[in-house]
């Protein structure tokens, strides 16, 4: 991992550090736990977003930042895993019961749940070594499960504001024309491969 990545690592945990720290300073207004959970949660999809953009960009004409994809990735896991902890011990205390019946009852957690256990075992193999072990088919076969991730985090936030404010909607609109780029670009690909050639000279 070279240095342009600790330091995005770095960047990219200045956020938390600085919500936590209005939280513990009681700066977050009249319900600071909801601006807490809720903000850790919105930087999970930024860090989603961000990732998935890297190879629309480079295809447009952009930045190769590709060295980068694996580094936003995680950080998109962490703040996910800050968020679900903040809610399971902050919110929930911990109380296994309650946290179950809440999963069952309320359709956003049930979905910003499943968009937390796809992610798991992405952050798990986002290493050379599990590179190296599962193979590089395998493994970005396992990796294109983010795009669900992604789409199942924007509609947490959707479904978790409830008013329809355009915030969520357009975090929404970004994730479906990620996709969709995807989808066109992999279609124009498979497409417009060329044939090998069969005979030697031929063109």
């Amino acid at each position: 991992m070279g240095p342009g990545s600790w330091a995005l690592y770095g960047l990219g945990l200045v956020p938390a550090a600085w919500t936590f720290y209005l939280a513990v300073s009681d700066q977050l207004g009249a319900d600071p736990l909801k601006v807490l959970e809720r903000s850790l949660g919105l930087w999970a999809l930024r860090f989603l977003v961000a990732g998935l953009a890297i190879t629309p960009l480079r295809r447009l004409g952009g930045p190769n930042l590709i060295r980068y994809r694996r580094t936003l990735g995680v950080l998109a896991f962490l703040y996910a895993l800050f968020h679900v902890a903040v809610y399971v011990a902050l919110d929930q205390g911990f109380d296994l019961h309650l946290i179950l019946k809440d999963i069952l009852k309320r359709p956003y957690i049930t979905i910003g749940l499943l968009s937390f256990l796809i992610l798991i075992p992405l952050a798990a193999t986002s290493n050379a070594t599990m590179i190296k072990r599962l193979g590089g088919a395998a493994w970005q076969r396992l990796h294109r499960w983010v795009y669900l991730a992604a789409a199942a985090a924007a509609v947490h936030f959707i479904m978790l504001v409830k008013a329809w404010p355009p915030e969520p909607l357009v975090y929404a609109a970004i994730v479906a024309m990620l996709l969709l780029f995807r989808l066109v670009d992999r279609g124009r690909r498979t497409t417009f491969t060329p044939y090998p050639n069969t005979k030697r000279g031929n063109p």
